[in-house]
């Protein structure tokens, strides 16, 4: 399986896991479908048969109410088992509507946004004490970066030199009720992170080979931390869903559903 045909299917099991739920964020989710297909498939030093293993490579996952397409990722890579899925957002479920540590291979549970990008300076920076190989990758949502905790956080990782460090911001420029741009505008974003003292790349979000190519020769310059902005559609793959804002808290109905799984499939 190519990392194309992995991100089809996180696509694919997001979708029927928030149909099944009747829950939401599924916009979200598909946004950053190619970039967790990516990392799982071609980045991330992951072994499902130990998930605990002190080597690996760790991914926080801050926009946490996008959590299916990290369950349904783990759950292609082998973490998990698809019948796993099923009880997602039930009562007393382990795969929960944000995510949860107690799922393998999920570090950290999230959900108020403006959590992940400082947990994630905390892990790099204890592996740099602790003289470690593993790196610290962290997806986080561009309305987010409203969080006066992530400016912090930039702060941090570029006093401390942390180079091991990778942030990923999903950069589809929709949040909850509107545009990243009507809510609190955070333009000039590649200036600022380098002002802050991030090495930073811009990429297509849904660029397979330019995801794989950036995220895995990083750190590009010794001793900064390094920043992707990867510019993608909210919904994508899904037409009726792509850059359309009330996807965000909606969740497709057995129609839709049907009808998503056979576009993203590309069924005639």
């Amino acid at each position: 399986m190519n990392s194309i045909e992995f991100a089809r299917r996180v696509r694919v099991l997001s979708l029927e896991m928030v149909a099944r739920a009747r829950a939401s964020h599924i916009a979200s989710a598909l946004s950053i479908a190619d970039i967790v297909s990516v990392l799982y498939h071609s980045v991330l030093k992951a072994d499902p048969k130990k998930p605990d293993e002190p080597a690996r490579d760790r991914l926080i996952l801050s926009k946490g109410h996008a959590c299916v397409a990290v369950y349904s990722a783990l759950t292609v890579k082998g973490f998990l088992a698809e019948s796993d899925l099923q009880t997602y957002g039930q009562d007393f479920s382990n795969l929960m509507n944000h995510i949860s540590h107690k799922v393998p291979g999920v570090e950290f549970s999230t959900g108020s946004l403006g959590h992940g990008l400082p947990f994630g300076v905390g892990k790099a920076m204890a592996a740099k004490r602790k003289k470690a190989a593993w790196k610290t990758f962290v997806i986080l949502s561009d309305g987010e970066l409203g969080e006066g905790s992530n400016w912090e956080a930039f702060m941090f990782a570029a006093h401390h030199g942390l180079d091991n460090l990778i942030a990923i911001i999903d950069y589809n420029k929709l949040q909850s009720l509107t545009t990243v741009d009507k809510t609190l505008r955070i333009e000039p974003l590649a200036d600022k992170l380098r002002a802050f003292g991030w090495e930073v790349r811009e990429v297509d979000g849904h660029d397979h080979a330019h995801l794989a190519e950036t995220l895995a020769t990083a750190p590009w310059t010794a001793g900064k931390p390094s920043v992707v902005i990867a510019h993608t559609i909210k919904g994508k793959g899904v037409g009726f869903m792509e850059d359309r804002v009330e996807w965000h808290y909606k969740s497709p109905n057995a129609e839709q559903l049907a009808a998503a799984v056979k576009e993203i499939e590309g069924r005639t």
